[in-house]
């Protein structure tokens, strides 16, 4: 007898769910069953775009400095950002760890080294530094300390105030390679030795090529800057100089490796942008996430049609893709923390000028 089209339909049908199922017992993965999840025409970031708001972290910062001390086993009083699209993992983004860090009066926070690299930019306090591989760095207020990868650091508050500051990591980045290692400072004491002289990288490196206008488009390269702190009074002072030239809405400086022009670290790029007073930037959308740090001002970014009100201390993040706009109605300062530099090494960095500013489909509301 002569199958019929329903028939052989029918059979095949069933002969095709057991292949999946025999796939699935094997731990094979048929691709033409989810090509479309893999390969999307733009980045699908898990992550969302969200904001921190420094009325919330602050005091819950300082009942942890009142409630958690800093020793060997806890290391560092962190609070990180956790993006609620990632599924409960302590990231602002996918690529890119930010926090909140504080240390309270004559406190210090243990040496120790891993693989990520970090950065601190400082939001508020005085009398705390950072000591880099036997470098002990000053810290104040939008000042920008680089750790590197796998260079001993802790940090020291010699004074009688609390400070807090900005951590950003790529260390979901290193997860994700599997390449994270952590080691503990051997001693003999829990603390590198401090140095009789502070700030040794910065005056190896006088002031001189420390900023791009806009961002580093040319050099790359796996070494990270030798210089290990870049002050805000530069960093002011270089904006001004460019407003004066300008009359952009915002102007954007991207910090540099002194010795190469490339970004701080391989894997981080850090810039700080200024929007003038009553500027709104165009909307761009860039592959690579960014995490935010308001800094100076008020203002807002609408983000994918969702308007982020900040302010000084607020943290907000970028998704890979989005469209991102800023607009403010005083000058303000923002820093911006990302994963460019990667991107670009791979050849996979990409920027898209929209036309018209977005259309505001919702306002946030912190939590």
């Amino acid at each position: 007898m002569t199958a019929t089209p329903a028939t052989a339909a029918s059979r095949t049908d069933v002969e095709l769910e057991a292949l999946y199922r025999d796939l699935a017992a094997v731990d094979l993965r048929p691709l033409w069953t989810i090509t479309e999840q893999l390969l999307t025409p733009t980045p699908k970031p898990q992550a969302i775009p969200w904001l921190w708001s420094a009325a919330t972290m602050k005091p819950l910062a300082r009942r942890a400095i009142e409630l958690v001390p800093v020793e060997r086993g806890g290391e560092r009083r962190v609070l990180s950002l956790q993006n609620p699209g990632l599924g409960g993992q302590p990231y602002a983004a996918g690529t890119l760890w930010g926090a909140i860090q504080c240390l309270g009066p004559r406190e210090t926070a243990p040496a120790h080294r891993h693989t990520p690299g970090a950065v601190r930019w400082v939001l508020e306090g005085e009398g705390v530094w950072t000591t880099v591989n036997g470098d002990a760095c000053d810290m104040h207020p939008g000042d920008l300390v680089l750790t590197p990868s796998w260079n001993w650091h802790d940090h020291v508050n010699g004074g009688d105030s609390e400070m807090f500051w900005f951590d950003g990591l790529d260390l979901p980045m290193v997860a994700a390679l599997d390449g994270v290692f952590f080691e503990e400072y051997p001693g003999p004491g829990e603390n590198q030795p401090e140095p009789a002289e502070h700030n040794l990288s910065e005056r190896a490196h006088p002031p001189g090529t420390r900023y791009v206008q806009g961002s580093v488009d040319g050099p790359l390269t796996p070494a990270p800057s030798p210089l290990l702190i870049y002050r805000w009074a530069d960093t002011a002072a270089e904006l001004d100089r460019l407003a004066a030239e300008s009359d952009e809405p915002v102007i954007a400086l991207e910090y540099v490796n002194p010795t190469t022009g490339a970004s701080v670290l391989p894997t981080l790029g850090c810039s700080v942008l200024r929007v003038r007073a009553g500027g709104h930037s165009r909307p761009v959308r860039r592959s690579g996430n960014a995490v935010y740090v308001a800094f100076q001002g008020r203002g807002s970014t609408v983000i994918d049609g969702q308007r982020f009100d900040w302010g000084p201390g607020d943290m907000f993040v970028a998704p890979s893709w989005s469209a991102v706009e800023h607009a403010a109605d005083e000058e303000c300062v923002l820093f911006a923390l990302t994963d460019a530099p990667v991107l670009r090494a791979l050849g996979i960095y990409r920027e898209q000028v929209l036309p018209d500013e977005q259309t505001v489909t919702g306002t946030f509301t912190p939590r």
